[in-house]
């Protein structure tokens, strides 16, 4: 984004693995014989050719007024005519041109005086489920350093804790290679025991449970969607479970578990492990579900809506309005602009939901996501291990912004 004066502003879009139906729209151009299929010719040229006329002479500084007209020129309810990703890239490289102009810090420009809150890092450490290609149905396995003093020792704590599960991993005979999200990646016996090898990695860095909590993405919209899609696998078990979208199917060891029964596997975690949050228990469609382990677990722990509400105000009030989940996942190329990201966050607050900024699987090196977390005062951020350079990024993007600050906020309330 290049204004008059000539301020530059640069975005990046990333990209995820695991995503849900009702995400905004990636576009893609599928054809097989340029990378595979993945190029994005069609999203840069609607960029140039649509977005950048429609643009030009507008005011940068009126970002809602800009992410209006990107909404406006696609037109679609899930962004499929221009691209999510090409609007998203549009709308952030507004913001960081304005900011440029200004000469301020994105999350000042974005959050004003009350920007001064650092996040929380969630470190996906292990990973699992359509992260990695190995026999663990859960798909992040995380640690979350809330007993540390500021964000700079969160980063050192959790820096700790995952170089020793590596040295405990192969100590073990385990791989050590690792996933989409940077975290290890190696074949276990159970999903119970990736979280109590996190156990004894946090406590053989001399940390205790109390400092160090473990949060979990379980992903479950992939399991439900195998036992939809997957009918021969689905013979012999009961068809009112079926039919009423009560069953879930682990995709990696064939294990069947009705709802019920997956709410209360995550209960007995709970109860057991010193869990601090569990993203995506359920499938993104089973509100019924959602509501029921709300009831039963919303008291204790953090319940994450990532599928079920994928950045989207609607969703997001009719999970209010229901009662389902307690928290949710902000991922702005869920939905496609900045304006709308800030206004899933601000209801967020109103209903009074825990709010955790987060990475994509498919990351780049762009580090937006590290000032809207300190610009809106988020409790959490999620960026992967302490390792691969596009998820350090962050990390570093933050400790600069703590560095920066005269008197800097961290810790959960």
């Amino acid at each position: 984004m290049v204004l008059t004066d000539g301020t530059v502003g640069v975005a990046s879009v990333p990209s995820g693995a695991s995503t849900g139906i009702y995400e905004a729209h990636e576009l893609r151009d599928g054809d097989e014989k340029r990378y595979r299929g993945k190029g994005v010719r069609d999203a840069v040229s609607h960029v140039c050719d649509i977005i950048s006329p429609a643009l030009s002479g507008m005011y940068a500084c009126e970002q809602d007024e800009v992410d209006r007209v990107l909404v406006r020129l696609d037109g679609s309810e899930h962004k499929t005519k221009l691209g999510a990703n090409a609007l998203l890239a549009v709308s952030l490289a507004t913001a960081r041109a304005t900011a440029n102009w200004y000469r301020m810090p994105l999350y000042r420009y974005l959050g004003g005086v009350d920007a001064y809150r650092m996040p929380v890092p969630m470190m996906n450490v292990l990973n699992g489920g359509a992260h990695a290609s190995n026999n663990m149905e859960i798909q992040e396995f995380m640690i979350v350093p809330v007993g540390a003093p500021s964000f700079a020792e969160a980063v050192r704590w959790g820096s700790e804790v995952y170089h020793t599960l590596g040295d405990l991993l192969r100590r073990d005979g385990h791989s050590t290679s690792v996933g989409d999200e940077g975290g290890f990646a190696p074949n276990l016996g159970s999903d119970e025991e990736a979280i109590e090898y996190l156990i004894r990695a946090i406590e053989k860095a001399g940390y205790g449970t109390d400092q160090i909590k473990i949060s979990l993405d379980v992903a479950a919209s992939e399991w439900y969607a195998a036992s939809r899609a997957d009918d021969v696998v689905a013979v012999g078990t009961a068809t009112s479970d079926k039919e009423n979208g009560d069953e879930y199917i682990l995709p990696k060891r064939g294990q069947h578990l009705s709802r019920r029964a997956l709410i209360d596997r995550w209960e007995s975690y709970v109860k057991k492990y010193p869990i601090l949050s569990i993203e995506d228990g359920l499938d993104q469609s089973d509100f019924a579900g959602w509501c029921e382990l709300t009831e039963r677990l919303g008291d204790r722990v953090r319940l994450v809506g990532d599928d079920l509400f994928v950045t989207n105000t609607a969703r997001l009030q009719s999970g209010i309005e229901q009662g389902a989940a307690n928290a949710i996942l902000i991922k702005p190329n869920q939905i496609g602009t900045l304006t709308e990201t800030l206004e899933v966050i601000r209801l967020a607050k109103e209903a009074g939901y825990d709010f955790i900024l987060s990475h994509r699987s498919g990351e780049t090196e762009d580090t937006t996501i590290a000032d809207i977390a300190v610009a809106t005062g988020a409790p959490l951020i999620k960026s992967g291990a302490p390792c691969r350079t596009d998820r350090v990024a962050k990390y570093n993007r933050l400790l600069r912004i703590e560095a920066s600050l005269a008197h800097p906020d961290f810790g959960l309330l």
